[in-house]
């Protein structure tokens, strides 16, 4: 286990100012805005302000069945604290988590790993990383650190993972928490708000979105552009960052560049794009470790609960008031907040979120 420090070469940044400045960019319709894409105002907008983001990364490497993961890792004052492990998704990166560090860090010991194929771990160096065998490097990852028992918490990608994580060592996992929790089932005794959510669900399912048809055939296609296009990069990330956010709680440009940013330095956006293919289509996850569940009212797909009551020990259940498919981006607050009150409740603490950050 490795110290490890980055700090972006002045070469990089000046290959990054110079491919975007000689960006060949694309005609559009007018008058379509949305509709055909990501518009090129916008794509434009957040090029301009990119060369000035700031970027640096501090953490540890490690390699866990052969492949290198990278971490960080924030203890808190208190030694007998809870460790939690945060798990990001896709299109983010363990900078998904840079607001909501400093709200849970006086109350758990914090690890940050980055799945492999993305950001510092680096791509994947050989096929079958799909969720489960990521959830089972994070087991080994807590092994390694010292942590008997820990809890977990993810959206997208972080919430499969999370969950992967509680079924392997639920002997460790006391509880894990979740923001994005896609449920399916027979709509019968639903309550409307339930079968519209169900109904919503379906349709993502049958259809996916155009990124994963394509992530799941044939992720090395797509690297060639985003691995070679700066601009290419930020439209396709940026895109999502952009629609799958509550527009009442945008996730800030400075937030997309600083992550979009990650993914072009480390060359990862290809080798990210595998995980799809790695782990398939996927199906139920059996949990016996306690679940809370925090529903985004704007997010891509909202949870069902009786969908998944007969299944899951489930502690808390929140609806949010605000917020997309980003959460710890969009409402780190509120997400700080639930985190810490299910880890109370499973645990049985009850120190508030208010004084432990006191």
């Amino acid at each position: 286990m490795n110290e490890f420090r980055y700090r972006p070469s002045a070469s990089d940044l000046d290959d990054l100012e110079d491919r975007l400045g000689r960006t060949r960019w694309p005609d559009e319709l007018p008058g379509v805005g949305w509709s055909y894409g990501i518009p090129a105002e916008r794509v434009r907008a957040l090029a301009d302000r990119w060369p000035g983001i700031a970027f640096s990364a501090d953490g540890y490497v490690t390699t866990i069945d052969g492949q290198n993961v990278y971490f960080e890792h924030y203890r808190a004052p208190d030694p007998d604290a809870l460790p939690l492990i945060l798990t990001h998704g896709w299109p983010g990166s363990t900078a998904e988590f840079r607001h909501l560090i400093p709200l849970l860090n006086q109350r758990f010991h914090l690890v940050v790993p980055a799945i492999p194929g993305f950001g510092f771990s680096g791509p994947t160096t050989a096929t079958g990383w799909g969720q489960e065998r990521v959830a089972r490097a994070w087991a080994t990852l807590m092994d390694r650190l010292g942590y008997q028992r820990y809890g977990a918490h993810g959206g997208d990608w972080g919430s499969g993972i999370s969950r992967l994580l509680g079924a392997i060592a639920p002997d460790r996992v006391v509880g894990v928490h979740v923001n994005y929790l896609p449920t399916r089932g027979a709509p019968d005794g639903l309550s409307e708000q339930d079968r519209a959510r169900l109904e919503r669900t379906l349709a993502m399912a049958g259809t996916r979105h155009p990124h994963q048809w394509q992530f799941a055939a044939a992720p090395q296609t797509i690297a060639y552009a985003l691995n070679d296009s700066p601009a290419g990069l930020l439209a396709y990330l940026g895109e999502k960052f952009t629609i799958w956010a509550d527009p009442a709680t945008p996730v800030s440009d400075e937030d997309i560049l600083v992550d979009v940013m990650l993914y072009w330095l480390t060359g990862t956006a290809g080798s990210a794009a595998r995980l799809v293919k790695e782990s398939g289509f996927g199906g139920p996850i059996a949990l016996p470790s306690p679940l809370g569940v925090a529903v985004l009212p704007r997010d891509i797909t909202q949870s069902i609960r009786p969908l998944i009551e007969p299944t899951h020990d489930i502690r808390q259940w929140t609806e949010f008031p605000r917020g997309g498919h980003f959460a710890a981006l969009e409402v780190p607050d509120l997400l700080a907040a639930d985190i810490t009150s299910f880890f109370d409740l499973v645990t049985n603490s009850k120190v508030s979120l208010a004084e432990r950050v006191r």
